[in-house]
């Protein structure tokens, strides 16, 4: 049945945009602007990880910051990964958490992994990076 005033319902849309959530998720502003301040430049690669690891933690001693920062390495991590590991790609979970899916279909919940670095810098960044791209 049609009925005219009430419209067209709107198509199904497709698959989100993989680039423009690639681009989304790779702001990480918080992290940047740390890293920004303390000299280190992010530009996407596993050396910038390294660099990153070698910071003095001082956001740790603000309980605002800590969690923001945290979400943004994890965050950047993923950035890293999925621009530099063939085959690797965000995947949002249906609760809204971005995760890095490999080729082979494993995926990293690398928000979680950014969260725990920011609290206690362990594991390293660059060390879960390596873990990820020899996978």
């Amino acid at each position: 049945m049609k009925i005219p005033f009430l419209g067209h319902r709107p198509e199904k849309r497709g698959t989100p945009d993989p680039e423009g959530i690639a681009e989304l998720l790779s702001e990480c502003e918080l992290l940047r602007s740390h890293a920004s301040r303390a000299g280190i430049q992010l530009d996407d690669t596993a050396a910038s990880l390294e660099a990153l690891d070698q910071l003095l933690p001082r956001w740790r001693d603000d309980e605002e910051i800590l969690p923001w920062l945290g979400n943004d390495a994890g965050l950047y991590l993923g950035t890293v990964i999925v621009r530099t590991v063939a085959g690797a790609a965000w995947e949002i979970w249906p609760d809204g958490q971005p995760v890095v899916r490999l080729a082979s279909g494993r995926e990293f919940d690398v928000v979680t992994s950014g969260r725990e670095w920011a609290v206690s810098g362990v594991p390293e960044l660059s060390q879960l990076y390596a873990e990820v791209a020899e996978a």
